[in-house]
């Protein structure tokens, strides 16, 4: 399977190394966001992996529903547990970090899960800056640009059906409510086969420490990520 190089599996957990989960975000998902940097010391694996790991495992269910609950260091041991309402994944500390409910037919073809967590990995790691920077300059506001911090909260989706070997992921709206210092950006995405709509899904990240929006701030932070993406691909 093609996520075999970005995880180890022995004694029934599952372990992503800082270099494994910084190689699937700039490579699967090209998300440069420095909390997947292999060297920072505040490394996370990227949510998008835990989703793509949960896909290949128990395949893809008409209705599905992931809540992350928490975030995931190097090397910490990941357990899957199955339950009737959808899986748990449980970290080190026995707390989970990652609650998926699903209904509906299930399926466990390899084309229809590689091709929905590449492109859905794909349109995820394009939310900074190409979605999120003109939200918070719609609103007038901006993210710490010192300290950029933007938490993947939760996402769903729904499929009509199941028999889709090649899926496409395009944005359909996005919205953005502040609360003070803190956002909540909903992204609404729509899916398709073959240029006919399949299904339809939404995605959930939090927006901490806003402020009054900066514009040569805001921009010298984009300008700062294209500089690690063109460091990384140089």
């Amino acid at each position: 399977m093609f996520l075999d190089s970005f995880h180890t599996a022995a004694g029934g957990a599952v372990r992503v190394s800082a270099a494994q989960g910084s190689a699937f975000a700039k490579e699967v998902a090209g998300d440069f966001n420095p909390i997947h940097d292999a060297a920072n010391p505040r490394f996370c694996v990227p949510g998008d992996l835990l989703f793509a790991l949960v896909l290949t495992r128990f395949g893809v269910a008409s209705r599905m529903a992931f809540r992350f609950t928490g975030m995931v260091g190097a090397d910490a041991p990941l357990t899957f547990s199955e339950g009737d309402a959808g899986v748990t994944v449980g970290a080190e500390d026995g707390k989970s970090c990652l609650e998926v409910e699903s209904s509906g037919e299930v399926s466990k073809d390899l084309a229809l899960i590689e091709s929905l967590v590449r492109r859905y990995v794909a349109f995820s790691g394009q939310n900074f800056p190409h979605i999120l920077v003109p939200l918070m300059e719609e609103h007038g506001v901006m993210i710490n640009p010192d300290r950029p911090l933007v938490i993947y909260e939760r996402m769903s989706f729904e499929l009509d059906r199941l028999d889709c070997p090649d899926l496409d992921v395009v944005l359909e709206s996005t919205a953005l409510e502040v609360k003070g210092r803190r956002g909540e950006a909903r992204l609404g995405f729509a899916l398709s086969a073959g240029g006919e709509p399949v299904g339809r899904g939404s995605k959930t990240l939090i927006l901490s420490g806003l402020r009054e929006h900066e514009p040569m701030a805001l921009q010298g932070l984009v300008e700062r990520y294209a500089g690690w993406k063109a460091a990384y691909l140089g």
